[in-house]
């Protein structure tokens, strides 16, 4: 089958389409015909070797253990392996696996969850990790109806998907993000939507019951200035400032902070989840939830497909076609 590979961490450049074989399902893995696939932060640290916290699970100096790349993914299930209860053959499946820039790729089943009928392929290969991101993030927030939430980027991937399911939730959603971006997020149900270039949100005299951080560009002392003083700051992203752990810094250094201040400050990092998937695949089937999905590439493009995505500037998703 054809495949992305890389044999050293590096800039986009490094990765090639190769010929290898196809994997197997083993117990609980599922092999899948992969239609398309999305590009997420995490593929292009695992790509750079940036920070350095993600070389162990691939190879400290090159990534030896893993050669592929690519973990959201949207296909047809080829075959199951032996503990395999709940997929068969042909069903459309879309959710996390291994290796998922190839023509096929495996992955567990609890990481799987059916395609709802009448989505296509790239519109639910758009949603695994930065839908599952944004519901976790909120719902750990103790997002309510009515509760006034603020989202600092979001015209991203995360950040799309956050505006529309805390609408799904009954919360009152402002929307931070670039001008070019403001009528996007606007459409996405945003009741109030905010060009940080022309307006410091962290100065107005609002007050949020959830900020959902994830771009990660203000101070803390900022963010706690607009938060209610029973609410939750929840951070899930930031820039790349710290060659070793990355946009996990601003992660770390509110949980350090929040240790010795009021108020509650956390963040996370979305864990697969079956369950979750599910409830994803109700509200994309159900219209809740609408993939943005600004551009598409097909499978020998993805060194480009990485490198727009390291600008900094994709607007929704970015999904490969296979």
């Amino acid at each position: 089958m054809k495949a992305i590979t890389r044999t050293t961490y590096g800039p986009p450049d490094v990765l090639e389409l190769s010929d290898v074989d196809i994997p197997a399902a083993t117990q609980d893995r599922v092999l899948i015909r992969v239609r398309a696939a999305s590009v997420n932060p995490l593929d292009w640290h695992e790509v750079t070797g940036v920070p350095y916290i993600v070389r162990p699970g691939h190879g400290l100096r090159r990534p030896t253990k893993q050669p592929l790349v690519g973990t959201d993914v949207a296909g047809e299930v080829e075959s199951v392996g032996p503990a395999v209860a709940g997929l068969k053959p042909g069903d459309r499946v879309f959710g996390m696996g291994t290796g998922t820039f190839a023509q096929y790729a495996t992955a567990r089943e609890r990481s799987l969850a059916l395609i709802p009928e009448g989505i296509g392929f790239e519109a639910a290969a758009a949603m695994p990790m930065a839908a599952l991101t944004a519901l976790q993030a909120l719902r750990k927030a103790g997002i309510e109806p009515g509760h006034k939430v603020l989202i600092n980027g979001a015209s991203g991937g995360v950040g799309t998907f956050a505006v529309q399911i805390a609408k799904h939730y009954g919360a009152e959603v402002t929307a931070v993000c670039s001008a070019r971006n403001v009528e996007a997020v606007r459409t996405l149900g945003a009741d109030h939507v905010v060009d940080y270039r022309q307006q410091d949100f962290t100065r107005t005299a609002e007050r949020y019951n959830v900020i959902l951080d994830v771009a990660g560009t203000r101070s803390i002392a900022d963010r706690r200035r607009v938060l209610d003083p029973g609410g939750t700051l929840m951070v899930v992203g930031g820039p790349m400032t710290n060659r070793w752990v990355g946009p996990l810094f601003p992660l770390l250094r509110v949980l350090a902070v929040s240790r010795f201040t009021k108020g509650r400050m956390t963040g996370m990092l979305a864990k697969s989840s079956k369950e979750d998937f599910e409830l994803l695949a109700e509200m994309l089937g159900s219209g809740h939830i609408v993939p943005v999905v600004e551009r598409t590439y097909p499978l020998a493009e993805v060194p480009d497909a990485l490198r727009h995505l390291g600008e900094g500037h994709a607007r929704g998703k970015i999904v490969i076609t296979v």
